[in-house]
């Protein structure tokens, strides 16, 4: 004997079919699917190999943190505003020294550490970029990025927020330890003064445009040392020309050089023709200019 079977639901699909024996049977439902990508589906895979400047930027950290010499400097950089910018505040304390015997400069003093270190951050940023090529990795971070110009980038924003964190902070630390040890020889310069927040904040600006350049040179000569010969030449022996350059001419161009400009923003009081500033932003210009010289080289140049 044959009997007929029927299936039906609300759903994706009907199903009839014919068996033998006895009894129907019905019955409904409701669902849904939902497309799920193939685990080979080559669109995923190219979405989570996509290079993005924020997974190069996050890459460049974890090298910079794995490399030991950017650390020491890193360290020495930090010891060396705060030693430094202290020391006057514990020779005039030593000395006895008091406000009304003489004029001691409370803001000088803390930051005498700057110039010292500018080539200590210097070295930062061209290791930042030279260690690469002299280990050869070079080669595989340009294979991973094709463009090249992430990696530039990455690898200025990087060393920029690194050195203007240390140098924020030490300098802080240097203010505050010499204002203290000052209080004491009837020296009183508080944090609101005018002129002192932007200061403060213009030395570690400066120290932060150093290691730009320094990045900046590591990747048009690929060499650490090139890199600082060439800073010295930047900061400290271009200035000495301009003492045979005519006295018109000098007293406008003496102040446009790379380390005057920048230290405009240090002083209190004026600083020749440069406001703070346009002093500090004549300055991060020159490292702006630097930096695009060398992503046009790093575009056209083998690694």
């Amino acid at each position: 004997m044959t009997s007929t079977s029927t299936s039906t639901g609300t759903g994706t699909g009907t199903s009839t079919g014919t068996s033998t024996g006895t009894g129907t049977s019905t019955g409904t439902g409701t669902g849904s699917s939902t497309a799920v990508p193939a685990v080979g589906d080559p669109a995923v895979a190219d979405r989570r190999q996509e290079v993005t400047l924020s997974r190069v930027v996050r890459a460049e950290w974890t090298k910079l943190r794995s490399l030991r010499t950017p650390a020491w400097l890193f360290a020495l950089t930090g010891l060396g505003i705060v030693l430094l910018g202290t020391m006057m505040a514990i020779g005039t304390v030593v000395a006895g020294v008091s406000a009304e015997e003489e004029e001691v400069d409370a803001l000088g003093g803390a930051l005498t550490g700057i110039s010292p270190v500018e080539l200590l951050v210097g070295a930062l940023g061209a290791l930042a970029v030279t260690t690469e090529y002299s280990s050869g990795t070079i080669r595989s971070t340009l294979s991973a990025v094709p463009r090249r110009l992430p990696v530039l980038v990455a690898k200025s924003v990087v060393v920029a927020l690194a050195v203007l964190t240390v140098a924020l902070v030490s300098v802080l630390v240097a203010f505050t330890a010499t204002r203290g040890m000052l209080a004491g020889q009837g020296v009183s310069l508080p944090f609101t003064a005018p002129g002192v927040p932007r200061a403060l904040v213009g030395a570690a600006l400066y120290l932060t445009v150093v290691a730009l350049l320094g990045a900046g040179f590591g990747w048009l000569l690929r060499s650490a040392v090139g890199a600082l010969a060439a800073l010295v030449g930047v900061l400290y022996v271009l200035p000495v020309l301009g003492i045979v350059l005519p006295e018109g001419a000098a007293a406008v161009v003496v102040p446009l050089m790379p380390g005057n400009a920048g230290a405009a923003v240090m002083q209190l009081g004026p600083a020749g023709l440069l406001a703070p500033w346009a002093g500090i932003a004549v300055f991060a210009g020159y490292a702006v200019l630097l930096l695009a010289v060398a992503a046009l080289v790093l575009r056209r140049r083998d690694a």
